[in-house]
């Protein structure tokens, strides 16, 4: 039997962290990973719970993380993607659960966006693979 997964995905961005998703599964199905559960959270902050809480469930191996944190007007998004990333990795470590990282930013400019949608999305689904 081939390792599980799951995703955690972003819901701000929607129709770009769609394209991620996509990207994302593609790629797991191709490296023998059976994502069996697809959670769709708010913002960044609520990724770390939503992790957590499929990481304690002992039939899922590991995760993937999907989201963007743009730039704004303040440096909220540069604290947020500190905290959230901080968070997820204490996570692997609290759990010894890899969790493969697909969060384009902190900072990201909108027009930077496109680009690494799809790179992004494949590069969480590889990590998870290659770690577990």
């Amino acid at each position: 039997m081939g390792k599980t997964i799951a995703i955690v995905v972003g819901e701000f961005h929607r129709e770009q962290t769609e394209q991620m998703l996509t990207e994302a599964q593609k790629i797991a199905r191709k490296e023998g990973l059976d994502v069996v559960e697809v959670v769709w959270v708010p913002g960044s902050f609520e990724k770390p719970l939503a992790l957590k809480r499929l990481l304690r469930r002992p039939e899922i191996d590991g995760a993937i993380v999907l989201g963007i944190i743009e730039r704004g007007e303040t440096k909220n998004g540069l604290a947020m993607g500190h905290a959230v990333f901080s968070a997820i990795i204490q996570l692997q470590l609290d759990t010894m659960k890899p969790i493969g990282i697909g969060i384009i930013g902190p900072e990201v400019l909108p027009d930077q966006i496109p680009s690494r949608l799809l790179p992004f999305g494949r590069k969480a689904a590889h990590a998870v693979a290659k770690m577990l």
